[in-house]
């Protein structure tokens, strides 16, 4: 027996064959799971490159200070770390699928490049119609930044349109988490202790708009980003 163990490519713990099935659909969801993340922050990542430096180019000031670069980090990966417990649609394990590279760098610059132009909307409002000081500037912008980001994982992380596949539990419950503790941060003393100030409500209303009609765009362009890949 131990002779016949040591030549075999694979062992069955026990006796049932749905063993082998089991382990290729864990397998499947694990790799889903992986691209996921991948998705998220290549294009977030990509994203926020574009508007750090695109932002570097017309202010006298740094976008955001480094403390609150980190902190934005920080947020935003609570959300995406909860990706390793979220559901898998059925159809990402049907078939097998492998590393695309092309494909993830499509998906990146597409979503990043979308994540750039809210970005700088939210630019536009804080300077243009708020008149925003360095301090209200940054605080803006780190609200927008990881509200948008935490939020905009519920829409990449399916091929699905968002309503149609039911995202895990702890990834909802953190990025519930995550955007109220954005919106009191600035108020609080820990806030002043990294450089932000409160802004007018009237920031917190339009921040709602940009965040809705980011979501409404990000699920459009993936709708034909997945329409092209299955015509090509």
């Amino acid at each position: 027996m131990d002779v016949a163990k040591e030549a075999a490519d694979i062992v069955l713990l026990e006796k049932d064959l749905r063993v082998l099935e089991n382990g290729v659909r864990e397998s499947r969801q694990t790799f889903s799971i992986t691209l996921k993340y991948v998705f998220m922050a290549t294009s977030a990542n990509f994203g926020n490159m574009f508007s750090m430096a695109g932002a570097s180019l017309f202010l006298p000031y740094l976008p955001l200070l480094p403390k609150q670069i980190m902190l934005t980090n920080l947020l935003t990966d609570f959300p995406e770390m909860t990706i390793a417990t979220d559901n898998v649609d059925h159809e990402m394990v049907e078939k097998p699928r492998r590393w695309d590279i092309k494909f993830i760098r499509n998906f990146m610059i597409t979503f990043g490049l979308i994540s750039s132009i809210f970005d700088f909307a939210t630019f536009g409002v804080l300077l243009l119609l708020l008149g925003a000081s360095p301090e209200q500037f940054r605080s803006g912008w780190f609200m927008e930044s990881v509200i948008s980001a935490s939020v905009i994982v519920l829409i990449i992380r399916t091929r699905r349109f968002f309503l149609k596949s039911r995202p895990g539990r702890y990834l909802v419950i953190t990025t519930a988490l995550v955007a109220i503790l954005v919106l009191i941060f600035p108020l609080t003393w820990w806030g002043k202790l990294f450089g932000f100030a409160p802004l007018p409500p009237l920031f917190l209303l339009l921040l709602g708009v940009i965040v809705l009609i980011y979501v409404g765009v990000a699920e459009a362009a993936k709708a034909i980003f997945y329409k092209k890949i299955r015509n090509a």
